[in-house]
């Protein structure tokens, strides 16, 4: 059986990949293709206990070392229970975040470095690397900008008032400008791996380079034969 096709998603909080993921999974659904959407952390019993502990703002004093470790806890466990078999069924998978987001919350941002999280992966996650990844990074002011108006939003909306950005989107700008350093220093790393979509491009027109470019990847994979060259 030919085996799937692992693609990823990365960009900092606000940045709209997720929005974009969810475009091209309907998209690529509306194709035929065979598509398995997750997320990390989460989407397993283990990754859920998982994210709602690092996600939570109550959760201080964890220490960097032990927050990574906790992610590559739920990396392992969602490739053992949902990615390696979803690539063996010829899936097309995407992945919201992958270890691009170790490297630079924790590698970049908590300054563990990049050795460190590049070492754990090979050992904890078979080495298992996207075939292609999305990262989006606008200016650091509009993601940010996006994020807060998103958490005052389910405020609004939240019966109790008690919605609160969670501990990553709490954290000191100067965290967040060297989370996106290490972003962009993976996507010049990497370029073959790495579509870097700069600035603050309209959805449409950012899905449209993601799409052409997707696309372009499938076909070179025969995983799209049989779909016309014809994009519009």
């Amino acid at each position: 059986m030919r085996r799937g096709f692992f693609l990823t998603f990365e960009g900092l909080d606000g940045s709209g990949k997720s929005t974009q993921l969810a475009l091209l999974a309907a998209f690529l659904q509306q194709q035929g293709l065979p598509i398995l959407v997750t997320r990390q952390p989460g989407d397993t019993t283990l990754g859920e206990r998982i994210r709602a502990l690092l996600l939570d703002a109550k959760t201080t004093g964890v220490a960097p070392m032990a927050e990574m470790a906790m992610m590559f806890a739920d990396r392992a466990q969602s490739i053992e229970e949902r990615i390696a078999p979803a690539l063996a069924e010829g899936k097309v998978v995407l992945c919201d975040r992958f270890t691009d987001s170790t490297e630079a919350y924790q590698g970049g941002g908590r300054g563990l470095g990049s050795a460190a999280v590049l070492a754990l992966h090979r050992v904890l996650c078979g080495d298992v690397q996207p075939e292609m990844t999305i990262l989006l990074l606008p200016p650091l002011a509009i993601s940010r900008a996006r994020t807060s108006s998103r958490t005052a939003q389910a405020q609004a909306i939240s019966a109790k008032g008690s919605v609160a950005a969670d501990r990553f989107e709490q954290e000191r700008l100067e965290f967040h400008e060297r989370v996106r350093a290490a972003y962009h220093a993976i996507a010049l790393r990497e370029p073959e791996r790495v579509l870097c979509i700069e600035g603050d491009p309209s959805i449409e027109e950012a899905q449209q380079r993601i799409q052409n470019a997707v696309l372009d990847r499938l076909r070179a994979r025969g995983f799209l034969q049989s779909i016309s060259a014809d994009r519009t």
